[in-house]
């Protein structure tokens, strides 16, 4: 059963698809996709071509929009769209602590876990592809991880692609993750040092917080173990255009008096949980790590160890002397697994993951190479999540793709700059600048 409904401007119809587990056995289980199709009122007669929407993550089911926000308004003078909830995510058919035992064990797990990276995700494209376009081509807009996605695309089944548009998505093609890891510390180091310029006061409101959080047990009402550690973790939002902002809110107003002297307010503990928890994308904790892993290295906890190369992210010792306190940004670290009752019951699933070693490659540098799809990828300088020198070499070894660098947006400047990126990718693309 297909359902059409209506929001402000819009006509959107309710998608369900079914696809093979493996498509290495495509005879074999399957999962059900969800995708919502979105079309301008005034254009819900015509055939238009069609643009695919990959989501940023892991783990992240589509953008839930009202109308047409964002990068969505203009998309749709042109597209039809179709907001894929990526397998396991969203409406598709979920893989979580409430799930994965029906898979069996830890090891079970691990090994169903392997097909929710980027290569399925394509293949899960291409399967429903001929179902919604009837066999034509369509365009590609990949955010993140989904431009990771975007680049597999490329590589595994460009026959499928009229156009491929990534915003703040170009992977490294072959960096293993501990230099995913090297390489954005430093860059977290320097987001973290803007914010305190802009706001001075935040240095010592961070360090209050963590030598609290640091002689006192804290568990937030959701049952969230609320460590320095993952207080640090709350630096994620200094990637986006606005975060650094409320990065601010959250921490002016953190302590209240108490019979028992200050503590962490109930408001800033509600906020800081849903900031924290998992509960809503646990396979962007389980898989981050793995969207780096292509060969027989196992992940290991990667930003957990190279983390120890960089003392300055040591809380204790930053208030032992002067120094302010540095968040962390875009890392997943195996104490998470402990803190967040989300993830404690996915643990040894996690711990498997980690220690895997039979990766598979992602991604084809010789028919990349070859690439003939018109391509185009914004690349945010000095982007928190997504290293800019890694982009730009992936931009060199995809023929043909054009690339604009800027440092006018942040990581979601598909968001806050919607229609303006858009453009300027959809004109790279048709070579009209």
């Amino acid at each position: 059963m297909t359902d059409t409904y209506r929001q402000p401007g819009v006509v959107l119809t309710d998608r369900r698809f079914t696809v093979p587990l493996d498509h290495d056995n495509p005879s074999g289980e399957t999962i059900e996709l969800y995708a919502r199709e979105v079309v301008a009122r005034d254009k819900a007669d015509r055939d238009l071509p069609w643009l695919l929407y990959l989501q940023g993550g892991p783990g992240f089911g589509a953008n839930r929009f009202v109308g047409k926000p964002a990068w969505l308004g203009r998309a749709l003078e042109d597209y039809r769209v179709l907001l894929l909830d990526q397998r396991g995510t969203g409406a598709s058919t979920p893989a979580n602590r409430q799930t994965l035992p029906l898979r069996g064990g830890p090891a079970e797990q691990a090994d169903h876990l392997t097909r929710f990276r980027s290569d399925s995700i394509v293949r899960d494209c291409e399967v429903i592809r001929p179902q919604v376009t009837g066999g034509a081509r369509w365009t590609v807009l990949g955010q993140s991880f989904g431009g990771f996605c975007t680049v597999a695309y490329l590589s595994m089944a460009p026959e499928g692609l009229d156009t491929a548009l990534i915003t703040g998505g170009l992977p490294s093609l072959d960096a293993h993750a501990d230099d995913v890891y090297r390489a954005a510390y430093p860059r977290i180091e320097r987001k973290v040092a803007a914010h305190y310029a802009r706001y001075p006061r935040d240095v010592e409101r961070a360090r209050r917080i963590a030598d609290h959080l640091l002689t006192h047990d804290v568990v937030l009402p959701n049952g969230y173990r609320f460590t320095v550690e993952a207080f640090q973790s709350l630096g994620l939002m200094l990637g986006s255009g606005d975060g650094s902002h409320r990065l601010h809110y959250l921490l002016e107003d953190a302590f209240v008096p108490t019979p028992s002297g200050p503590r962490l307010s109930d408001a800033f503990q509600d906020q800081a949980q849903a900031l924290l928890s998992f509960a809503g994308h646990p396979l962007y904790a389980l898989l981050h790590e793995a969207i780096y892993a292509q060969d027989a290295r196992p992940t290991a906890w990667s930003a957990e160890r190279v983390r120890s190369e960089f003392p300055q992210f040591d809380a204790a010792k930053a208030l032992a002397g002067e120094e302010p306190v540095l968040f962390t940004g875009e890392t997943v670290h195996p104490w998470m697994f402990d803190c967040d009752p989300a993830l404690r019951p996915l643990r040894e699933t996690a711990e498997l993951l980690a220690a895997r070693t039979d990766w598979t490659p992602l991604y084809d540098p010789a028919r990349l190479a070859a690439n003939e799809v018109p391509a185009a990828a914004a690349v945010y300088h000095d982007d928190m999540y997504v290293d800019t020198a890694h982009s730009l070499a992936t931009a060199r070894a995809v023929h043909g793709l054009r690339t604009w660098v800027t440092d006018e947006f942040e990581h979601d400047g598909v968001r806050t700059g919607g229609p303006r990126v858009l453009d300027r990718l959809l004109a790279l693309a048709r070579d009209e600048v």
